[in-house]
Order: C-alpha cells, then structure tokens, then sequence
C-alpha cells in the first residue's frame, strides 16, 4: 500500500523523536542505576521500553505505507543529576506530544484514518502515563525537598 509522501514524512520525525527519548530514558535509567537508585531507574527503564514500543508502531506503519524508517534520533539532552533529568524527559514528553497531535491533524487532512487511529494511543500513553508521571515526581521533589525524595528512591 502506497502511503502519502506528507504522512510518510511526518511519521519518520515522529520515529527520531520516540528514538530519542528511548536513548535518553534509557541514558538516565543507568546513571540512576550506578547512582543507587534502584526504584527511579526501574520505572526510567521501563519508560524507555515503552519508547521503544512505540518507535516498533512507527517503523511498521511508515514500512506499510510504503516508506524506509529512518532509524536515526533527534538530538538527546542527557543529564547527571536526577531534577535535570526528569525535566529533560519531560521537555522530550511535551515536544513529542505536540509533535503527535500535528501529525494525527496531518492524517486527517490527507484522510488517513488507519495512521491517525494508530497514533491516537501513543498520544494517550505520551500525555497521561510518561508526561504526568514526570510532573508528579518533579513536584514531589520540590514538595519533600531532593535528600528526601532521592532517599525514597534507593529502593
């Protein structure tokens, strides 16, 4: 099935976003692992895991629709300390977003309703579990100061 160039397009900068921010969660869940802290690296590496899952929807409707994946990243903003990067994450999250609801409007444009159907989720996952969970911990740091928070984390 040929796709249209525009969608096809659109859908391989969406693939260098989730790549990125699979390699960035990835990135931070080690450091935080190396650091000690086991409960914030488990939950950072299953985010990754979840980037990776939807980089996997992305390649294969981009391959459906008749287009190469470009298997290349957006640039990473990698941090050391953990309120960096979770503010990082969540800049990647709000871009990412953003970035899913001009192509989910790009869709309907060109009617392509099986793509936009496809992207509905990664939009859901993006918006209400990674951005919403980075908030939380970003206000829980400032609510229980970081000794407090980083302590909760060692698991």
């Amino acid at each position: 099935m040929q796709g249209q160039a525009a969608v096809i397009d659109a859908l391989n900068a969406l693939l260098a976003g989730e790549l990125a921010a699979r390699d960035q969660y990835l990135f931070h869940a080690h450091v935080l692992a190396d650091a000690g802290l086991a409960r914030i690296a488990a939950r950072i590496a299953h985010e990754s895991t979840d980037e990776a899952a939807h980089a996997e929807v992305l390649i294969q409707r981009i391959l459906m629709l008749g287009g190469l994946p470009r298997m290349v990243p957006a640039a990473l903003n990698v941090a050391t300390d953990l309120p960096t990067m979770l503010a990082n994450d969540l800049a990647v999250e709000v871009q990412v977003a953003q970035h899913l609801r001009e192509v989910i409007a790009l869709c309907e444009t060109q009617r392509d309703y099986v793509t936009r159907d496809l992207l509905l989720p990664l939009l859901i996952d993006t918006e209400q579990d990674h951005a919403h969970w980075l908030e939380q911990q970003l206000r829980l740091i400032q609510q229980l100061g970081l000794p407090h928070y980083l302590q909760s984390q060692q698991g």
